[in-house]
Parts: C-alpha cells; structure tokens; sequence
C-alpha cells in the first residue's frame, strides 16, 4: 500500500513539475547511500540501549520479580 501511494505521489509529481521528478528519480539513491551510516548508528545505539535495560533488570531476574 506504501509503494502504491508513493507511485501515485511520484506520478502526480511528474506530472506536475517533471524536471524535479526526474532530479529525484536520479538524487534518490544517492540519498540512499546517504541514509545508510545513520541508519548503522540508530542500530548500534537500539543494541547498547537494550544492553543496558538486560544489565539494570538482571538482578531483579535472578530474584524473580513476579
């Protein structure tokens, strides 16, 4: 459903202004690549926050919270 509503943006778009349709169409994987170290540091960052959650509730584990 997300890629069929980006489709018809993307249509409506290139109808409208196509010379900003075809720069986004060639910009667009570039802004991909771009995504990508920010993307590695939000799951390195999600990884050392749930590290942190397991050692700050581990005791509370080994004695049994109900």
């Amino acid at each position: 459903m997300r890629t069929l509503v980006a489709l018809l943006l993307y249509a409506i778009l290139l109808v409208l202004c196509w010379p900003l349709a075809v720069f986004l169409l060639l910009a667009w994987p570039f802004l991909w690549l771009l995504s990508i170290p920010f993307r590695v540091v939000a799951t390195v960052m999600a990884a050392l926050l749930a590290l942190v959650r397991a050692i700050l509730l581990f005791p509370a584990r080994v004695l049994g919270r109900p």
